[in-house]
């Protein structure tokens, strides 16, 4: 969805460009019999000739005749413009024609008075006892069994040495010592660690897998393998009894009951967080369901680039650069980013439905709550607010928690329309794929 453009800037704008431009230049340059910065512009311009100063100018007044004549028709650009110089001749309006893809046009669907289900799962005493469990895991200790006749069981924890063989011979990457395993924890080739259930102190013992097929060392993938293995130690996870001095070791509370009442209390303000994301996904998704518009390929683009570096952010995070990730999941950058396509389509089109609500409704974001953003984000980081919103301003972040801040007030706007129905469901029926247990209008 391109548009051309015919701009044109006034003799007298051109002018002042020229002179700004002439101002420029002859502090940069020496000609004979004069001192630098003196050369007269009619002197400049016989010696350098005008296209000098054209050349100088051109790069301030195309662009900012360009975002002026953008601002005046109203219109969205998506990608940069390609500008061809039509006139530039002393005395007369400087022409240049202007083509840029700008965001398509189509007909928004209904967006208010959206019926939807808000779907809350109720917290009971089993959620609150599964995740008290899992507390009391977090703070095991692991015990060594000194008894050699003790068998490691699931759960335990195999300190071993091993050594891997195919046809015979010893592979490379196939052995260790010392290695710490966790029994059940699949961390190993399929098979290994079964086999190591029931093994003593001490004991050696012989281990036969299959490599699979889809195996990250391909040289490997599909082969039989022989591991000699031998358990040094077997250590057991002890777990601490729940009571009221547990309570009180690792919580504010005097109680057990307390402690669980804590749980419960923020497992259901977690659940609300989820419902309320679940719905405000559903209730856009809803909506974008019912529009026509083919995604521009500019934008398509950029959102694989974007997903792409989120990735990269996220594999750093887990100590992963994306060359090691690449490896392991046996795929190029290329069919990676390919794989995003069908995710960065659904984006694009939810972003253009979203953004043309927001046009239609004038919502805008407030300097003060650009502010506000910013101030979090520089207190969080002990910074000063003023450096972190001059450094924000310099990268273009600021249109960026602009569009934060809009995007936030539109999913309200939805909201606040929308005829939801808030629907408690019980653990039996969500298994089921049943009905409701509680019903409450919230119109919001």
């Amino acid at each position: 969805n391109k548009i051309a453009m015919e701009i044109e800037v006034n003799p007298a704008v051109v002018e002042a460009a020229l002179n700004k431009a002439y101002r420029k230049i002859v502090k940069q340059v020496n000609v004979p019999g004069f001192r630098k910065g003196k050369v007269p512009r009619s002197i400049l311009e016989a010696r350098f000739g005008p296209e000098v100063l054209y050349e100088e100018a051109l790069e301030t007044l195309i662009p900012e005749a360009y975002e002026q004549a953008v601002g005046e028709a109203d219109i969205e650009p998506i990608d940069t413009p390609e500008f061809d110089l039509v006139q530039m001749e002393k005395g007369k309006p400087l022409l240049f024609k202007a083509v840029v893809e700008v965001k398509p046009d189509f007909e928004l669907p209904e967006y208010k008075g959206i019926k939807i289900e808000k779907k809350l799962r109720e917290i009971t005493d089993v959620d609150v006892e599964e995740y008290l469990k899992m507390v009391q895991k977090q703070h095991a200790r692991l015990v060594s069994l000194e008894d050699t006749a003790a068998e490691a069981k699931e759960g335990d924890l195999v300190v071993i040495d091993f050594k891997g063989f195919i046809d015979g011979e010893a592979f490379s990457g196939g052995e260790a010592e010392g290695y710490s395993l966790e029994l059940g924890s699949n961390s190993f080739i399929p098979g290994f660690e079964t086999q190591l259930i029931g093994i003593k102190k001490g004991e050696e013992r012989e281990v036969k897998v299959v490599f699979p097929e889809d195996y990250r060392e391909k040289t490997l993938a599909g082969k039989e393998a022989l591991f000699k293995v031998k358990a040094h130690e077997i250590k057991r996870k002890e777990y601490p009894l729940l009571n009221d001095d547990f309570a009180k070791e690792i919580s504010e509370f005097a109680t057990l009951e307390e402690f669980k009442q804590d749980i419960k209390n923020k497992l259901k303000k977690n659940e609300e967080v989820r419902a309320e994301k679940d719905l405000e996904e559903r209730l856009v998704q809803q909506i974008v369901n019912e529009v026509k518009v083919e995604a521009p390929v500019v934008l398509v683009d950029r959102e694989m680039d974007r997903m792409m570096q989120e990735m990269e952010q996220f594999m750093r995070m887990q100590g992963l650069s994306m060359e090691q990730y690449l490896k392991l999941s046996g795929k190029s950058a290329a069919e990676l980013r390919e794989n995003n396509r069908d995710e960065a389509i659904k984006r694009v089109i939810s972003n253009l439905t979203l953004s043309a609500i927001i046009k239609k409704e004038g919502i805008t974001a407030e300097e003060s709550e650009i502010d506000d953003k910013i101030k979090s984000f520089a207190e969080s980081y002990k910074q000063d607010f003023a450096k972190v919103k001059e450094v924000f301003a310099a990268q273009g972040r600021l249109g960026v928690i602009e569009d934060e801040i809009k995007y936030g007030k539109v999913i309200e706007l939805l909201k606040k329309e929308a005829d939801i129905v808030v629907t408690v469901i019980s653990e039996k029926q969500e298994e089921a794929g049943e009905g409701k247990e509680e019903t409450l209008d919230d119109k919001k």
